[in-house]
């Protein structure tokens, strides 16, 4: 909008994915909130990109709304990025505990950042809301039950976004990324297990990084306002599906 910078908030911003984009959405004249549980982390980025820290656990709503009031009354672009897999274990062996921390941080976490930011999107005259999505909310494979429950969730939340927000001036995006190879994801999954990390990329050239999905982020953020992305599924060339992966 002119006569003043545009903003965007970003959450999952201390790493990866999260903190690449804030890094591409600054690159294209954004003022970017940096929202993330570590504080320290998300402080060093935002003196980076002359952006703004805010501590935020998107699974608190007490926290959420802290975020909200710091967004102030408009924002132009939110990227719900947080989110995360925890386990590989098969649905029978499946600890309950794993299951609700995706769903929380994936769905309901996303579901509260969207409640609590929309009025600003909506205030912004033209926003644009992307949820962090995954192949993996497209189809099934083992030992991702729960993780392909969270984001099948994601995906259906962005569908009935964008239906019930039509004729708004919001626009609502779905990205689902395929392998991205970054630092913590894969370590988090798998409780810190370094060579099981390891063994999903094993041979595999070329996979997806970071900055590959915020390049995407941020051509997304940036398309006139008539033009609304729906579904923008990335994977790496060496992948042609969850279970066929090219590996030298």
């Amino acid at each position: 909008m002119a006569g003043r910078q545009q903003s965007a908030v970003v959450t999952g911003a201390s790493s990866g994915i999260g903190a690449a984009t804030a890094r591409a959405l600054a690159a294209h004249g954004f003022r970017v909130v940096c929202a993330a549980r570590r504080t320290d982390r998300i402080q060093a980025l935002a003196t980076e990109i002359d952006g703004i820290a805010v501590s935020c656990d998107v699974t608190d709503a007490a926290s959420v709304r802290g975020l909200a009031e710091t967004v102030g009354a408009t924002v132009d672009v939110l990227v719900n990025n947080a989110g995360g897999a925890f386990g590989s274990d098969e649905v029978a062996t499946a600890k309950a505990e794993d299951w609700q921390a995706m769903y929380d941080v994936n769905v309901m976490g996303t579901l509260n950042v969207t409640q609590a930011l929309l009025p600003a999107l909506l205030a912004s005259g033209d926003g644009v809301l992307i949820n962090m999505g995954s192949t993996a909310g497209r189809i099934a494979y083992e030992g991702g039950g729960g993780y392909t429950a969270a984001k099948h969730g994601v995906a259906v939340m962005t569908e009935t976004l964008r239906l019930e927000l039509v004729g708004t001036p919001v626009r609502v995006t779905e990205i689902a990324p395929g392998m991205v190879k970054t630092e913590e994801f894969g370590l988090v999954r798998f409780a810190g297990d370094e060579e099981k990390r390891d063994a999903v990329y094993a041979g595999v050239p070329d996979p997806l990084s970071a900055e590959d999905i915020a390049d995407t982020v941020a051509w997304v953020a940036t398309r006139p306002s008539h033009v609304n992305i729906d579904l923008l599924v990335i994977k790496p060339r060496a992948q042609a599906a969850q279970h066929k992966v090219h590996r030298t």
